[in-house]
């Protein structure tokens, strides 16, 4: 346990640097300060920065530890895994908004131990350890006891990786549960929020590792309902995933088709 909790509290110096230079490499609004990686796949220069400062810290820190980036892949392999996604939102990132991240987590093969989530320019930690409880800022978070869909805040996130006329489709099934869909532009906090209560859910049809593993350990240990997104071949290519108020997750269950 003592050395989890030393992971743990190096997790957060770290990805607070980390955040930190995220926000002082930020673009100023309307600069051309990104380059596509595919539609809507945004990349700048403070991800491969970011990256490699958590990839070389971790490395120092415990040289046995794997490493997995959203930019550079598998870069080591270990019984311990840091699963990094540097800038997530980067959409809005490359456009000087504030709604971005530095996703950082631990696992033991398919199991999350540890996830971090620092927003630099909204000034808010998320931490969670197993068995340990989640924080936003250093008070307990929970999420929402909504029972009602026609209560709920739901947000959906889009993929290219999946066919549009199946995101209009779930999105039409959302509408019609009478609930007003929500697009902020980051799965990671997306997740986060849906932890802490202030969404009560967040539906994607495909992403990545590196977008949710901070994400469940948050979920599960605020209370949440998450579909088994680490089921089958997920860590390695992608699942949906569905995370929301447990009071709503069999209804939205059957919205979603998830």
């Amino acid at each position: 346990m003592s050395a989890l909790n030393d992971r743990f509290g190096l997790a957060i110096r770290l990805a607070t640097e980390a955040g930190a230079m995220a926000l002082r490499m930020q673009p100023p609004a309307g600069a051309e300060g990104a380059t596509l990686k595919g539609a809507q796949d945004w990349l700048t220069e403070a991800d491969g920065a970011v990256e490699r400062f958590l990839s070389n810290r971790l490395a120092d820190a415990f040289p046995s530890d794997g490493f997995q980036g959203e930019e550079g892949g598998t870069a080591r392999h270990g019984t311990l895994r840091w699963v990094v996604d540097p800038i997530d939102g980067t959409s809005n990132y490359a456009r000087a908004r504030p709604r971005f991240c530095v996703s950082l987590a631990l696992l033991e093969d398919r199991t999350p131990l540890i996830g971090i989530l620092v927003a630099p320019a909204m000034g808010e930690t998320f931490a969670a350890r197993r068995g340990a409880g989640a924080t936003l800022n250093g008070t307990p978070i929970r999420a929402a006891n909504t029972t009602q869909m026609s209560r709920a805040m739901v947000e959906c996130g889009w993929s290219h990786r999946r066919p549009a006329t199946m995101f209009t489709a779930m999105v039409k099934r959302v509408i019609e549960a009478g609930v007003a869909p929500r697009m902020l532009g980051s799965g990671a906090l997306a997740l986060a929020d849906v932890a802490a209560g202030r969404l009560d859910a967040y539906v994607e049809l495909h992403i990545n590792l590196w977008d949710v593993a901070a994400g469940l350990v948050l979920l599960r240990e605020a209370g949440a309902y998450v579909s088994p997104f680490l089921e089958g071949d997920g860590p390695e290519r992608g699942n949906p995933i569905l995370a929301c108020a447990p009071g709503i997750a069999a209804e939205l269950r059957q919205v979603v088709d998830l």
